[in-house]
């Protein structure tokens, strides 16, 4: 197995592992869906740096699949409404592609990496409201 093969298999198990299959709790939930934003950061990165390969492109694009459709679930719950559904959106249509990225100025990368972090920032806090409140 080559370097970049074993690379992207701890990828696709980073993305699996973002998953709410069995989870039933709130709090686990948005620990696994701050796992995935933190996985965005990690992109944004290789993005800028220009070291991605198609491998890496189809992974950030799962990922971003799974952020989007997970948000959903957790807004269905009911216990998360701090965070705008719109800004989420935003983000993730600021950021189409691992290329559009690589191709950003960058005073238009450093406003995706502000929106990133202001959206990170907001999941720490109700990950700390939620486990406050279900202690």
């Amino acid at each position: 197995m080559t370097i970049s093969e074993t690379k992207r298999d701890g990828q696709e198990r980073q993305i699996a592992h973002c998953g709410f299959v069995k989870s039933g709790e709130i709090v686990a939930w948005v620990e696994k869906h701050l796992e995935c934003w933190r996985q965005i950061s990690h992109y944004i990165s290789v993005a800028r740096d220009k070291k991605f390969d198609k491998a890496a492109e189809d992974l950030f694009l799962e990922l971003k699949g799974v952020i989007v459709r997970e948000f959903e679930m957790i807004l269905a719950s009911g216990e998360c409404d701090r965070l705008s559904k719109d800004d989420i959106h935003e983000m993730m249509n600021n950021v189409p592609s691992l290329r559009y990225i690589s191709q950003l100025n960058a005073c238009a990368l450093n406003k995706v990496e502000h929106q990133w972090h202001l959206i990170y920032i907001g999941w720490h806090a109700i990950l700390g409201h939620l486990k406050v409140k279900y202690k």
